[in-house]
């Protein structure tokens, strides 16, 4: 489950020994442009003991590569191992747009940070000279000279963090199918994920290394379990406020990573209509432009014979993990429905 950081963050974390007896197993924190997501992460580890923990996702622009890695060290040891590391690009609106650095060669600097990550946390000294990143510094890329090869002082708690790559390039998804222990797409359609991931996942199969284990698939969706219709519509009406606002509003026109990925999987038109309206002002409108389908195909939303079938459809899909975000605020209520949850796709799966 995601935690909501903007509003009751307190309450929430109080309420996840609950959270964790109804069948919650892992905490995401995301980390846009409010506050970070590593402070809350330790304060999380300080009040949990069994729960795992995850960043969701950093991006790689705004810290260096030691630095994340080091971060990540950092919150496995107080969280004594249940910690993974969640990274990702972002996107030109925020890197640019807040952190004032380019958004440039994303893939490139993926590749070259998860090897520095990798050396940091297995205590080797750490040296990669690379296209973007140049460590130890050297003369003829602007250094003293002095700088040398060093390894982290104290030992992490486990020599490999587990990481995720959030993607939704063909390239980035292929990459991390090569490199990372787990992929985190967004709004990801199960029947429609084969034909629109498939390529790409085989390709970087292809390189992986067999000493990593089996790719993770780590699928977002918004989550109620209901009957009552009104209560359905309104978890419905959630869903579709949140398509608008990344396929409309995350980007400008021929710049929309979502936009583009919502045309993938088929709703090119539609995808269209709701920018349109979005970035003409008409918020609401765009909102109700998210086709049922799409609302259906991406979110876990409905009664218990609907959320098993869906369960199962991402289960055949290869999705290992579901990190969702619950459309109740109220910590009793998120427990009944993840106990309720847990239920099922024990019965089913």
């Amino acid at each position: 489950m995601p935690i909501p950081y903007a509003v009751g963050f307190q309450q929430t974390v109080e309420g996840l020994r609950a959270l964790e007896d109804a069948g919650l197993d892992v905490v995401t924190v995301p980390e846009a442009y409010t506050f970070d997501a590593v402070s809350l992460l330790g304060y999380i580890a300080a009040r949990t003991g069994g729960v795992e923990l995850a960043t969701s996702i950093l991006n790689i622009y705004s810290r260096t590569p030691a630095l994340l890695a080091m971060t990540a060290a950092g919150l496995d040891y107080v969280s004594d191992g249940r910690f993974s590391f969640g990274i990702g690009s972002s996107g030109p609106q925020v890197i640019e747009g807040f952190h004032g650095v380019p958004f440039h060669a994303p893939l490139g600097r993926t590749r070259e940070i998860v090897a520095i990550c990798r050396q940091v946390w297995s205590r080797t000294s750490v040296e990669l000279h690379g296209r973007h990143y140049d460590v130890p510094l050297t003369p003829e890329r602007g250094g003293s000279g002095l700088g040398k090869p060093l390894k982290l002082i104290n030992a992490p708690v486990r020599p490999s963090i587990p990481m995720t790559l959030a993607a939704l390039g063909p390239k980035n998804i292929a990459l991390a199918a090569e490199l990372f222990e787990a992929w985190q797409p967004i709004f990801f359609h199960p029947e429609l994920a084969d034909e629109v991931f498939g390529e790409p996942l085989a390709a970087g199969r292809a390189k992986r290394d067999p000493l990593l284990p089996d790719l993770r698939i780590i699928a977002d969706a918004k989550f109620f379990i209901g009957t009552d219709e009104h209560e359905l519509e309104a978890a419905r009406a959630q869903v579709r406020a949140g398509l608008a606002l990344y396929i409309g509003g995350m980007g400008a026109r021929g710049e929309n990573f979502y936009h583009r990925l919502i045309t993938r999987l088929g709703f090119g038109a539609a995808a269209n209509e709701i920018q349109e309206l979005y970035l003409g002002g008409s918020r609401d409108a765009a909102a109700a432009a998210v086709p049922d389908a799409l609302v259906d195909g991406i979110a876990l939303v409905g009664g218990p014979d609907h959320i098993e079938r869906r369960v199962a459809a991402y289960a055949a899909a290869g999705v290992a993990q579901m990190n969702l975000s619950p459309v109740s605020t109220d910590n009793d209520e998120r427990a009944r429905q993840f106990a309720h949850l847990r239920r099922i796709a024990d019965a089913s799966l």
